[in-house]
């Protein structure tokens, strides 16, 4: 029985304006029900709720006003959560010199205060008014913002309208249907319907990243679709703190912390697809942006035949991949599909007579025969403690998701050198420069020439679009030969360009695939690492054995009509100033 309670009740009863059966049944409803004991009073009907405030505001000291006719602004409904209005029976007014008008039906609730500074930081003005008049207002208030946020939503096209997504809890890996909470904030019904859809628009254009940035005057929404962004809307104001909000609600973050970057994970279903997103929200100037990484689980294998590997390169990459022990290294910057050539060349030797494991974080593909750990860093789970682990399972060949510290490129180089197959990867711009990173990260050099096979540095390129690619009259003889196309290559092909169509988004490109540079570590190499050699006379010792680089890989594909000049220069340094030198 409350406290507060019996000591409002016997307030009431000692002025006389009930009586003590009254009470008592109040105080039987109060129990039974869960409410406060005005309420309970109000609800037996043994109090006028008018008399009630009168007296509360009396016995308080707290001024009481009618809330009849009363509109709130939109602003600042939009500082207070619905959920929290109900929870306390509260409702904001108005802002005055920097304090917030609040009005309230219980004024022995001791924590309203406190929750309104946390939120609003701003000190709270306590007004009272009868519960009833709350109620209805928080309704007219909170529902005409919903109704308002529908009408814009309205405005925002997808073409994927018609199809609805699932939510997935990433820790239980089932189906649970949408995720529905309670109003955590303003419109929150809109905003599940517009992320859903966003969700849908994304696949449908098999974007890999979502962003979703905040500005003084609107939010702008951009898609990263094969490895350019593109704006596809802008958000009303009032999608500003709710947008990032209900996004942290599906991650499973905390959505009163808006002053730290946070990271989460969410799996989404489709009718055609499953999607493991990645959610990071970092605070800015005008509110929370957020990122999300678009993961497809439903991809098939990657096929290295199809990811642009020229024949020679594949074959050396391939015969490097099959010894029995050693290290391959990929090497490149985030996504460049470092990731998606490891699975390739770990679909070939997956066979049942090996054993293969792999440490990632995240895992990205999900691949049967293989055993794939997930890192935990706030467990104490990284990649070099896994990587401890797993040499304790009997592996024949082993997949590290990324090298990223000594620790963790030591134990898996000792890997390669007790008998097994290594593969990892590293940003490096080139395959020479991952000899110097390697060095950088304090391993001696004969470590690294005893344990490493193969080094391969990759890019992402656009293609042209197959449907309006035509011959590109704006590339001069000047312009090749500034790329180090050689003078008896130019006339004998033609510099080709999408021009843009409804295959490809008037973008002139559609899809992507990978320039490589493979670099063997032959006996050349190993005596150059030992003496010393810098970056570039290894590059220039590697050219002369027969290495490709990015920038020729990228030139055949120009070669072929594959690519736009202008995507081999911006994906590609030039090899010029090693001849240079």
């Amino acid at each position: 029985m409350s406290q507060a309670g019996r000591k409002l009740g016997e307030l009431l009863l000692k002025q006389g304006l009930i009586q003590k059966p009254d009470l008592e049944l109040a105080l039987e409803h109060q129990d039974k029900f869960k409410t406060r004991i005005g309420n309970s009073l109000v609800s037996l009907g043994h109090i006028n709720e008018k008399v009630l405030a009168t007296f509360l505001s009396k016995q308080f000291g707290i001024p009481a006003i009618s809330l009849e006719g009363v509109r709130v602004d939109v602003e600042v409904v939009k500082l207070v959560p619905r959920s929290l209005c109900e929870k306390h029976h509260i409702i904001p007014l108005s802002i005055v010199d920097n304090k917030i008008n609040i009005a309230l039906s219980d004024p022995s609730n001791m924590t309203v205060s406190d929750d309104i500074r946390f939120i609003c930081n701003l000190e709270p003005q306590i007004y009272l008014a009868t519960e009833g008049a709350i109620t209805k207002l928080i309704q007219k208030a909170y529902d005409a913002i919903s109704n308002s946020l529908q009408d814009e939503l309205s405005k925002l096209n997808f073409v994927g309208d018609g199809e609805n997504i699932d939510l997935l809890r990433a820790d239980k890996g089932k189906i649970t249907g949408s995720i529905l909470v309670d109003s955590d904030s303003v419109g929150e019904k809109p905003i599940i319907s517009f992320i859903n859809k966003l969700f849908v628009e994304a696949i449908r254009k098999k974007a890999s990243d979502i962003h979703i940035e905040p500005f003084e005057t609107y939010s702008r929404v951009r898609l990263r679709i094969d490895g350019a962004l593109y704006e596809v809307m802008r958000l009303p104001p009032q999608f500003k703190a709710s947008t990032p909000s209900r996004i942290k609600v599906m991650a499973e973050l905390d959505i009163s912390e808006k002053r730290l970057p946070q990271d989460g994970r969410i799996q989404i279903k489709t009718k055609n697809s499953k999607v493991d997103v990645r959610v990071s929200v970092l605070p800015t100037m005008y509110g929370e942006k957020v990122v999300m990484r678009l993961l497809d689980q439903g991809n098939k294998t990657p096929d290295l035949a199809k990811n642009g590997f020229e024949e020679s390169q594949l074959a050396t990459f391939r015969k490097a991949a099959n010894q029995p022990y050693g290290m391959v290294l990929v090497t490149g910057p985030t996504g460049s599909g470092k990731s998606t050539t490891l699975y390739g060349i770990l679909s070939e030797l997956n066979t049942p007579d090996v054993n293969i494991s792999t440490v990632e974080d995240p895992v990205e593909y999900n691949m049967g025969g293989i055993n794939q750990v997930q890192m935990k860093e706030a467990i104490g789970m990284n990649f070099a403690s896994a990587l401890r682990s797993l040499l304790r399972q009997d592996p024949d060949i082993i997949m590290v998701g990324e090298i990223r510290d000594q620790e963790t490129a030591e134990i898996a180089i000792k890997a390669s050198l007790t008998g097994h197959m290594v593969f990892s990867t590293l940003h490096t711009n080139d395959a020479p420069g991952t000899i110097s990173r390697l060095l950088h990260m304090g391993l001696e050099p004969f470590l690294i020439t005893a344990a490493i096979t193969l080094i391969e540095a990759q890019r992402l390129i656009r293609f042209n679009c197959s449907h309006c690619a035509e011959p590109d009259t704006n590339i001069t003889e000047a312009d090749l030969i500034r790329a180090e196309i050689s003078t008896e290559w130019i006339g004998k092909f033609t510099p080709m360009r999408g021009k843009g169509c409804e295959e490809c988004g008037n973008t002139g490109y559609r899809g992507r695939k990978g320039i490589y540079e493979v670099m063997v570590m032959t006996e050349t190499l190993r005596n150059l690492v030992i003496k010393g050699a810098n970056t570039d006379m290894i590059k220039q010792a590697a050219m002369a054995e027969g290495l490709i680089t990015l920038r020729q890989s990228g030139l055949f594909k120009l070669f072929r009509g594959e690519t736009t000049l202008e995507e081999v220069l911006n994906n590609s340094r030039s090899d010029g100033d090693i001849e240079k030198k």
